[in-house]
């Protein structure tokens, strides 16, 4: 197997050609280290390299998982692994080494991947661009010079530039279909409490959920059937499946009825190479047979932000306190970054009586919003309003932050909603601007419905595929 040949395949593929023994995973392992190496000089996708013990798990025992063999690395935000340093992509907030793995880490594990080393991450996964004093700025491999997306945007460039087929991602606000639309990759939101939590931030608010961005639909698909399951004394379960996820992706959907909609919270339109692609969409489904109409959600975006607001500023400030009472001491002025130390000063102003009427107010929007679904059985937006734009257009440390805040409002319309509501959301690659940046489409299922979801993305895969597309970042 020449190295060449590595990045050719999904996780999937790779672990069969280790059944086959065309191939070991000790050889994975070298082809992995060789394209990081080639490649994250420019990007500065992987942040922390476990080479050395990569290649001591390759040597050993692995499970007979269903990625057996296949290199994997984990986002720097989040998630424990054992002796690895965890940073969350800030000055302040530093792990020397962690002292054992999450659930979820132990469940990647089970399903045979290799752990190679962790990705680039914003701050505390604040912001939708992978920025931040800590790490530096990550590239997207379409474009360096433009964003991966935040706050998987670590993850995201490594996957599309080869370097492994699928990478641990999260999702606060979007983080997994944002980088998985910057970078041309499948990106699945799941249902809350699909997967176990990595932080008491992310069980508090509910809002962030962890699983991968992959160049396949069948990868996300296995993937979730290894790690989506019920962790004993969660009191909080998402509904179970009603059988394997990668069984569903070469099911036929049926006729679906599917909304779509270009609104935006703001009112300002989407661009319009994303608006023609979303119209072209509409068409692709409609050719498929299923009955596709313009309908929007039907709601105050103004009072739903501002409640959410509310919520994550106050949701923040704890978390800061959890690092407090852990550090022994409050952040030095210069340990914050401007996003953090916004959210940070933000969220101390704000009384419980305010914290918990966002969360009244949030509670009431959701009913409206999964009401909605009553109507159809998916969503479909694109997953950003505008093509990838310049990193040095879209950097929380050199934009003034009104400018900042405008400019990410505009480029990041439809993804938040649904963080909040709990519902699947999954990013396509279905359609390329004319400078040959990714531009994906979103689509939304009813809560806890990822099936339907997995079974359409087999469908457009298909029918729109995109596995052999190929960045300038990848030979």
């Amino acid at each position: 197997m020449t190295f060449a040949d590595y990045a050719d395949f999904d996780g999937l593929g790779l672990a069969e050609l280790v059944k086959t023994r065309e191939t070991t995973p000790a050889e994975l392992v070298e082809a992995a280290i060789e394209r990081i190496e080639r490649h994250n000089g420019v990007l500065n996708a992987v942040v922390y390299k476990a080479y050395d013990e990569a290649r001591k798990t390759a040597a050993g025992d692995l499970p007979n998982g269903p990625f057996k063999g296949a290199p994997f690395l984990i986002k720097d935000l989040g998630a424990q692994v054992k002796g690895w340093p965890r940073t969350s992509g800030s000055n302040y907030a530093q792990v020397a080494a962690d002292e054992q793995d999450s659930e979820l880490i132990r469940r990647y594990r089970a399903s045979g991947v290799v752990l190679i080393g962790k990705t680039n991450t914003p701050e505390f996964g604040i912001p939708g661009v992978t920025h931040s004093e800590r790490l530096g700025p990550c590239g997207n491999p379409w474009n360096p010079e433009h964003i991966s997306g935040g706050s998987s945007g670590g993850a995201a460039a490594a996957t599309a530039a080869g370097m492994v087929p699928l990478a641990h991602a999260s999702d606060g606000l979007g983080s997994i279909r944002i980088p998985a639309a910057n970078c041309g990759l499948v990106g699945m939101k799941i249902t809350r409490d699909r997967t176990p939590i990595c932080e008491v931030s992310d069980g508090a608010l509910g809002f962030s959920v962890h699983h991968v961005v992959s160049r396949t639909v069948r990868d996300s698909a296995a993937m979730l059937d290894a790690t989506g399951y019920a962790q004993p004394g969660d009191p909080f379960q998402a509904p179970a499946k009603d059988g394997p996820y990668l069984d569903e992706v070469s099911r036929s959907p049926g006729k679906l009825k599917i909304a779509w909609s270009a609104e935006t919270p703001s009112g300002r339109p989407i661009g319009a190479e994303v608006e023609a692609a979303l119209h072209r969409t509409a068409q692709l489904l409609k050719g498929l047979g299923h009955e596709v109409f313009e309908q929007g959600l039907g709601i105050d975006y103004r009072l739903l932000y501002r409640a959410q607001g509310l919520v994550s500023a106050s949701n923040f400030a704890a978390n800061i306190q959890r690092w407090i009472e852990r550090l022994g001491r409050e952040p030095g002025e210069v340990e914050l970054g401007p996003l953090a130390r916004r959210a940070y000063q933000s969220g101390q102003r704000l009384t419980g009586q305010q914290a918990f009427w966002g969360w009244q107010q949030l509670r009431l929007m959701n009913r409206q919003i999964l009401s909605a679904f009553e109507g159809f059985d998916v969503y479909l937006t694109p997953t950003m309003s505008q093509t990838s734009p310049r990193i040095d257009w879209l950097n929380p440390l050199t934009v003034e932050l009104k400018d900042f805040d405008r400019r990410q409002a505009d480029t990041y319309a439809t993804t938040p909603p649904f963080n909040f509501t709990g519902q699947p959301s999954l990013s396509l690659p279905l359609w390329q601007s004319q400078a040959g940046l990714p531009i994906g489409m979103m689509f939304t299922g009813r809560f806890a419905d990822e099936a339907t979801l997995y079974r359409l993305a087999g469908q457009l895969e298909k029918e729109q595929p995109w596995k052999d597309r190929r960045p300038p970042i990848w030979n």
